[in-house]
């Protein structure tokens, strides 16, 4: 692959992968979830295991690793999501 196409890979993953830092910080200081939906989250998480499934499929590192940072971050706010809804 050409040099553009590996930087634009880099340059698309970090920024998919850091999205969620700043909610998932956020959402442990805070411990605060209201607002955040439940549906989207799990149908974030299942959309991130399949770009994972997906790379391996193609053997593409990047995909495999930015979009598994990605769902660690997005696991994390959806744990709290569930834990906070069997609390109620």
């Amino acid at each position: 692959m050409n040099i553009i196409g590996e930087l634009l890979g880099y340059v698309a993953g970090i920024c998919t992968a850091v999205v969620f830092l700043p909610q998932t910080i956020q959402t442990i200081k805070e411990k605060n979830v209201d607002g955040l939906s439940l549906l989207s989250y799990v149908i974030y998480c299942i959309g991130m295991i399949s770009w994972i499934l997906y790379g391996i499929y193609l053997h593409s590192v990047q995909m495999i690793v930015f979009n598994a940072i990605s769902l660690f971050f997005a696991v994390i706010v959806l744990y709290m999501i569930i834990a906070h809804k069997r609390s109620k």
